[in-house]
């Protein structure tokens, strides 16, 4: 069960990390209109979709960079946990 949560977590990470970046765009941003008045608001809002969309790809991008990073860290230290509990002398 141990090791179901953890790849649960690894693979929950970039899409954790997309939602995160998406939500902090919004918070950062203000509205089109406030920012560009009424009648430019359609076209800022169209365009504030594409931005909030790269951000979205850009932290699932970095998700899955720290993701793989830490899988490789604790698949490498598991491995060395295991060699060190059997004897070089001994086959399993």
């Amino acid at each position: 069960m141990k090791i179901f949560f953890r790849h649960l977590v690894l693979c929950a990470l970039p899409l954790a990390s997309g939602f995160g970046a998406g939500y902090g765009f919004t918070m950062i941003q203000g509205s089109c209109s406030a920012m560009v008045g009424p009648i430019f608001s359609a076209k800022c809002h169209g365009r504030q979709r594409e931005y909030q969309i790269k951000f979205q790809l850009a932290g699932a991008g970095a998700g899955t960079l720290i993701a793989a990073t830490l899988g490789t860290w604790l698949e490498h230290r598991r491995r060395r946990a295991v060699q060190r509990a059997t004897p070089a002398g001994e086959s399993s």
